[in-house]
């Protein structure tokens, strides 16, 4: 008897949960319902599963949410069970929340992104730290490593890097062997940030490695673990939510050994580069009691660097090299443009960097289509008028460059590849494009980034003529940043000078 009243004791603070889960959703629903957006999938989850089927499909959300933004306007409700944030394209709305410090990251994206299935993986490092100024201490340490004095004094390294793709594309040429494009260039960027940024030399083109794939499949599980909030749940995903938790302790792991053998040399008074890893270390040393979390967030900001420093870039120069094989036209100008600036020279120079306007061009219009990190998000908790629409406080605003990038209402012919949008006498975006993000949050590596790009592009361009090899789609693939689906594979031949 006693064990019958309590199963029904069990069953009735289940009702009462489940009834109080189904009237705070109907409360969210009566509260955000006037925003304008597309139908629930479902009362309970909202949009998760159309979210879900894009996914399952090896779709690319950021399209939906485009077709969405399109269809409804330039605020846009989206629901995930009782979640609600709102996608904006509006322009004003763009410059006045993300220019601003006020606004913070979003609590639900810190939250999925500062551990990955039970494993810490961002934290709280410069990308996802909430408190402004936790963040703005980690910035203004940071800054040092990504002054221009400094990243000019990274041209060797950039020149030298690249000049091992370019022994691996003249070797698939001789041999006549199909070169997979984003592999290579992902081995680049990755030998460069971790010479670069850690002072270690690991020639990933030349040697095997488990940094690859161990990024991959952590970028891989971010986006399980953001958009499919029942994926752990399903034992058939075990097997692969083991595998991001390897690869984030590897990464991890790997951090601590560089840390503490960079920390070593330093406490013996070595003369140590300013790159990345001293200053992540300067970063903690200016904690007066340093605790475990300070050496938890060393390691937040040594992954954060460590992928975000190679994965956005190798992305963007795959999409780059598809756009250009496609575009024979634009890669003849790119070519004239090169041999102009470069000859018969092996290296380019820093100042050969400026003088490459076309390529910037070409790189930037990449991006407008392409933007590698689609877009970021913000907290905002006082209430808003958007279009017309009031805009409850508390919401989260989520701001994607590929949506705006890709309306007419921004740019004429969307889809069509032209980098004279960004000729140096046309009208510049207003708050439309922002592949960087904007403001004091915007992403500090990018003009590191944009030189390495123009290094590859450059020195490829000299000295290879490069094909797709027919059959491959042009699709994105959703990785929580985009790469190109099909890896860009391509035929290279060696260039014959011209007289």
């Amino acid at each position: 008897m006693a064990l019958w009243n309590l199963l029904l004791f069990v069953l009735f603070v289940l009702f009462v949960a489940f009834l109080g889960l189904c009237l705070y959703i109907k409360h969210c629903h009566t509260k955000y319902d006037h925003i304008p957006g597309p139908p629930r999938d479902n009362f309970f989850f909202g949009h998760s599963l159309t979210v879900r089927r894009v996914m399952k499909r090896g779709g690319n959300i950021h399209d939906k949410f485009l077709q969405w933004s399109e269809a409804y306007g330039p605020v846009c409700r989206v629901n995930f069970m009782h979640f609600v944030f709102v996608l904006v394209h509006c322009p004003e709305t763009t410059k006045e929340i993300l220019m601003s410090p006020k606004y913070s990251k979003d609590g639900f994206l810190h939250r999925k992104l500062f551990m990955l299935f039970g494993q810490r993986f961002l934290g709280s490092g410069l990308v996802t730290a909430i408190d402004h100024d936790q963040w703005y201490k980690q910035r203004r340490i940071m800054d040092p490593a990504f002054s221009s004095l400094y990243l000019r004094g990274l041209m060797g390294t950039f020149n030298e890097t690249a000049e091992k793709l370019m022994d691996k594309l003249s070797d698939a040429a001789d041999d006549k062997r199909e070169a997979k494009m984003l592999s290579l260039v992902n081995c680049v960027t990755l030998d460069v940030i971790t010479k670069v940024a850690f002072g270690m030399d690991l020639d990933i083109l030349s040697n095997s490695s488990p940094f690859p794939k161990a990024i991959e499949t952590c970028l891989r599980g971010m986006v399980f673990n953001i958009r499919d909030t029942l994926f752990q749940l399903n034992p058939k995903n075990w097997p692969f939510v083991n595998e991001v938790r390897e690869s984030c302790r590897l990464l991890r792991s790997t951090g601590a050994q560089w840390i503490n053998s960079r920390r070593s040399a330093m406490r013996r008074g070595e003369d140590v580069p300013k790159d990345i890893l001293t200053q992540i270390i300067k970063c903690s040393e200016k904690e007066e009691h340093k605790t475990q979390e300070d050496e938890e967030i060393m390691l937040d900001n040594f992954v954060t660097f460590f992928i975000a420093g190679q994965e956005t870039t190798a992305n963007q120069l795959s999409f780059c090299i598809m756009e250009l094989a496609r575009n024979p036209d634009i890669m003849e100008k790119v070519k004239n443009e090169v041999d102009d600036v470069m000859g018969m020279k092996k290296d380019l120079s820093y100042d050969d960097l400026g003088k490459l306007t076309y390529l910037t061009q070409v790189l930037k219009e990449t991006l407008r289509l392409y933007p590698t990190a689609p877009g970021t998000s913000r907290q905002v908790k006082e209430e808003r008028v958007i279009n017309g629409i009031k805009i409850p406080p508390g919401l989260t605003y989520m701001f994607s460059s590929f949506v705006s990038s890709r309306m007419d209402k921004f740019f004429k012919d969307p889809l069509k590849f032209d980098p004279d949008r960004f000729h140096p006498d046309a009208p510049k975006p207003y708050y439309c494009y922002y592949p960087f993000s904007l403001g004091p949050r915007s992403c500090l590596g990018q003009n590191f980034a944009q030189m390495e790009a123009k290094v590859v592009m450059a020195k490829l361009i000299q000295r290879f003529d490069f094909n797709l090899v027919p059959g491959q789609t042009f699709d994105i693939l959703d990785t929580g940043t985009l790469r190109p689906k099909s890896g860009v594979v391509c035929n290279v031949t060696h260039r014959k000078y011209r007289k």
